[in-house]
């Protein structure tokens, strides 16, 4: 069997909405930024933009891939919107979608009974494989972006959620499951994925 071989991806997670600010399980369901999100993604796509200057790179030769929902729909463009050039097509796709919770999208994360979920923070390794009520584990989560990185044919921008991007460091940056199940990926910088390595950029590290 031929190993998978990611290319060079660029990747923002969408701004916050007010379920991010209450915390609350958003998964699937399709909440809109807020103020403060519209504001991040608008500068992730000047911190875009400005690394692409700074390292040479033509963005009309990256492929620009999206989770169909409209917090990233609305994210990637006003990341676009941070360059002055006609860019290539967004491709949506539904592989790109934020982790299932099933049952639990909605609720708070503070008062979840024990048995049902453990909130970000207090999670161990097992939580990979924890699937909820009609949604879906980290498990899953990976097995659609593997089928994703088949269609690539070369280094792309992808705007998505959180779960993605915890899962896209275990798939490319091969970090251990336990470093990134309490991570809270940022929405205010632009995530670097080559392959064994991810880097954190904002608009002043460019």
């Amino acid at each position: 069997m031929t190993a998978l071989v990611w290319p060079e991806i660029y990747f923002i997670r969408h701004g916050e909405t007010p379920w991010n600010a209450e915390r609350r399980y958003q998964g699937r369901k399709d909440i809109p930024l807020n103020d403060k999100g519209k504001g991040r993604a608008n500068q992730n796509g000047l911190t875009l933009a400005a690394l692409f200057k700074a390292r040479g790179l033509d963005p009309k030769a990256f492929e620009w891939h999206a989770s169909p929902l409209n917090r990233t729909r609305d994210t990637m463009d006003r990341v676009r919107a941070g360059f002055d050039i006609h860019l290539p097509d967004v491709k949506y796709d539904v592989r790109l979608m934020e982790i299932s919770f099933g049952v639990l999208e909605g609720e708070l994360f503070e008062q979840l009974p024990a048995n049902m979920a453990v909130a970000p923070g207090d999670r161990t390794e097992a939580y990979w494989d924890f699937r909820p009520e009609n949604g879906e584990n980290y498990r899953d989560v990976e097995a659609r972006l593997e089928e994703f990185a088949a269609v690539l044919t070369g280094p792309s921008v992808v705007v998505a959620h959180g779960g993605i991007a915890r899962t896209l460091r275990v798939l490319i940056e091969h970090a251990p499951i336990i470093d990134v199940i309490n991570w809270a990926p940022p929405q205010d910088a632009v995530m670097h994925f080559t392959p064994g390595r991810m880097e954190l950029l904002r608009l002043g590290d460019v």
